[in-house]
């Protein structure tokens, strides 16, 4: 099952391997070089066991001395290299993180698109053919040496082409509920949509007793009224009644 938050991870690592490849590559790296660290580590920490369970006065041996001294020596200069691993890591993960708007409104454009199937099952688009087309849109999107700049051409630019390639193959009589679909995945993603208003769009409130009477019976359903009477129960149209 795909998640958000595995998508956008995903996601995440796709671009910034295109946009800042040297990073990646550095992140890589250390990973490598932290599993190395931990590893000697642990040899460390066994040969000093070893030597601790031998029968005899340890301060007489020695060897044994000799050994638990390089050991704490070597112990910590990688304990020090693994700090300073641990800290570039850091530093890396939020220069790579500087692209998670992108992300993050790219794996909102493909649950919206997966949702199409509740309108008619044909329309079904794989994980494989979306992440072809974000890189697509990486390569082929306006460049700026300016991040905010960049992120904001990367996420239009994708949006565009996701939906030209998805409308073309939807019904025409579907295509303008995408784009009001794919307009409130977008807002919602950038909390711009009151869940309440939306709940209520949905489901036209919970129909309970109204107590207010139909003036416009005559040309407005009772239905509408009572909907209208409940909308103004929203923080949003305060006042309307």
């Amino acid at each position: 099952m795909i998640t958000s938050i595995g998508l956008e991870d995903q996601l995440l690592r796709l671009v910034a391997a295109k946009e800042r490849p040297e990073l990646e590559e550095k992140k890589n790296s250390l990973i490598l070089e932290g599993a190395n660290n931990r590893r000697l580590l642990k040899n460390i920490e066994d040969k000093i066991l070893e030597v601790l369970s031998k029968q005899g006065n340890i301060l007489e041996d020695e060897t044994a001395i000799r050994i638990l001294s390089e050991s704490r020596q070597l112990s910590e200069e990688i304990s020090s290299k693994q700090e300073i691993t641990s800290r570039t890591e850091q530093e890396l993960d939020e220069t790579r993180n500087g692209y998670k708007p992108v992300a993050i409104h790219s794996s909102i454009l493909f649950f919206v698109i997966s949702e199409l199937a509740n309108i008619d099952p044909m329309y079904q688009y794989s994980l494989w053919w979306f992440i072809n087309l974000y890189i697509q849109s990486i390569e082929q999107s306006k460049k700026s040496i300016n991040l905010k700049d960049r992120i904001e051409s990367l996420k239009y630019h994708f949006t565009q082409l996701i939906f030209r390639n998805v409308c073309r193959s939807l019904f025409e009589k579907d295509k303008l509920l995408f784009s009001f679909l794919l307009c409130i995945g977008i807002m919602k993603g950038s909390n711009e949509v009151d869940d309440a208003n939306w709940r209520f769009l949905l489901t036209g409130g919970i129909a309970l007793e109204n107590p207010f009477p139909n003036p416009v019976f005559d040309w407005l359903p009772d239905k509408s009224w009572a909907e209208i009477v409940r909308c103004s129960d929203l923080p949003t149209f305060a006042g309307l009644m």
